[in-house]
């Protein structure tokens, strides 16, 4: 109903801390709070997806079945995952047999809705998923990614958004993984939703650029039946906008939610200490509203990378030039959508332009995208973009689904495990489908004994009291300090 209190998902375990933290937030950091981050009552937890997979087994030694297990013991809400279509969660496409695999094991493990997205928006590249989720008695949310561009106008989104109702979807998030969407095409593209189609919509956004809490209130208006929300410190900046401060924001209106305040003032004491945990992972640059954003309109993760990643070629005088490129390529390539991974192709293809000349040096990944490899572009690739790359590629274009030229994979990864002498269940299949180095130095390490510590003896010294002692004043970064230094003699 038009005036039913709006719901809360909340972000905070998936990617309040992968857009704050570099995703480095440990399961053992989650485990404390979890009973509290339930009670709150949201209408999800997002815990589990995105790139919190691939970190947690690269760098945190952990197993990401493990983790989902962990938060499942402890939590009554319905967990939510982020999924890349036919990606999965890895960046390449993989046979349908795999996609199933992967979405029947999570929801044995406890995850219920699947919020499945593409980065080209084509369908035929998330009905698989879909499918998989409905079959498995679970919540297929279909996503529309935004982004700006001619084709991308508000009926093209309302379309999109009635073709996943038709493939089977539960609900559709509007996304925007960039924090670019305005209120005013929030509300017409939300209103244009409830007009059309009969299931719920979410919406999702960051405060990359300073709109989200805004882009909220008017999605709010115009019907939005739930929002992602964070928790400070993984909250606002690249993340999303904070709990506490959307509820202060509807103070007053007929549909702000009813959470509880001091809950959510423990929690955020809980998470700051985390934040501190992890220094090392985050950036003031990432904490505060970044007007590039809206001037080269990609995503702030993206920005903050890239910046890195053209320091590290000595391209740091370039950076205007390559953002300049980033249109130039997404046009040539159909407009796409710039989300993982299709946001690491165009800028390093924008890179290569630039250094090299425009098309000169051809990314394997761009190339494959100009010839349908990776789906349907929302508008037509080029054709001289097309030829080169047929030419240099030596592959011919294709209009198929992609995943159609791809062979069932299950028995092959079952295969490879077995030989490896590591567990072949479902569960290592489709992790080492998407992460194999990764999950092969997961299993060395847990299954090789571990180095016995070298013992050192106690240090002794020769040196013996005398009984004598001096006071010696130390001045350090200006303070004065006072020491007393007892005298050894041999």
């Amino acid at each position: 109903m038009k005036n039913s209190p709006v719901v809360f998902n909340n972000n905070v375990l998936r990617d309040g801390h992968q857009s704050l933290a570099a995703t480095r937030m440990r399961t053992e950091q989650m485990l404390p709070i979890l009973e509290l981050l339930d009670s709150v009552g949201f209408g999800c937890l997002e815990t589990w997806g995105g790139a919190t997979i691939d970190a947690g087994l690269r760098f945190l030694n952990e197993f990401p079945f493990d983790r989902l297990d962990a938060i499942r013991t402890k939590t009554k809400s319905r967990h939510m995952m982020l999924l890349r279509g036919q990606n999965i969660v890895g960046y390449k496409h993989f046979p349908d047999d795999v996609v199933n695999a992967f979405i029947n094991t999570s929801s044995k493990h406890g995850m219920d809705v699947f919020r499945i997205f593409d980065a080209l928006n084509d369908p035929r590249n998330m009905q698989a998923a879909i499918a998989a989720a409905n079959a498995a008695g679970k919540e297929a949310q279909g996503v529309i990614c935004y982004t700006s561009s001619p084709v991308h106008t508000t009926d093209a989104f309302i379309k999109l958004g009635i073709e996943l109702q038709e493939l089977g979807c539960g609900s559709i998030c509007l996304k925007d993984m960039a924090g670019l969407v305005p209120p005013k095409q929030a509300y017409e593209i939300v209103k244009g939703l409830k007009k059309q189609i009969k299931i719920p919509v979410v919406l999702h956004t960051h405060e990359t650029a300073g709109l989200g809490a805004t882009t909220y209130y008017a999605a709010i208006e115009a019907g939005v039946d739930a929002l992602d929300t964070s928790i400070i410190p993984f909250a606002n900046g690249t993340g999303q906008p904070d709990t506490s401060r959307m509820l202060s924001l509807l103070e007053g209106h007929s549909r702000k939610p009813d959470y509880n305040l001091d809950k959510l003032q423990q929690l955020r004491e809980h998470f700051e200490k985390i934040y501190q945990e992890l220094s090392s992972f985050t950036n003031p640059a990432n904490e505060r509203v970044d007007s590039d954003t809206l001037k080269y309109q990609v995503p702030g993760g993206m920005l903050s990378n890239f910046r890195n990643q053209l320091k590290e070629q000595k391209m740091e005088d370039k950076f205007e030039d390559v953002f300049r490129e980033i249109p130039v390529v997404r046009e040539a390539l159909g407009w796409i959508p710039l989300v993982t991974p299709t946001s690491q192709i165009v800028g390093v293809q924008a890179m290569l332009n630039v250094k090299f000349g425009r098309w000169k040096n051809f990314s394997p990944q761009a190339m494959d995208i100009a010839l349908g490899y990776y789906g349907r572009t929302p508008a037509p690739v080029n054709p001289e973009v097309t030829k080169i790359a047929a030419e240099k590629s030596g592959k011919d274009p294709i209009t198929c689904r992609p995943a159609d030229l791809q062979d069932p994979g299950m028995e092959t990864l079952r295969k490879e495990l077995s030989e490896a002498n590591m567990p072949s269940d479902d569960e290592h299949c489709v992790i080492h489908a998407m992460f194999p180095q990764e999950l092969a130095k997961y299993h060395k390490s847990k299954t090789e004994p571990k180095a016995k510590p070298t013992s050192t003896p106690p240090a002794t010294s020769s040196l013996q009291p005398t009984g004598k002692s001096r006071n010696y004043s130390i001045s350090i970064n200006g303070k004065n300090f006072q020491a007393n230094v007892e005298e050894l003699s041999a």
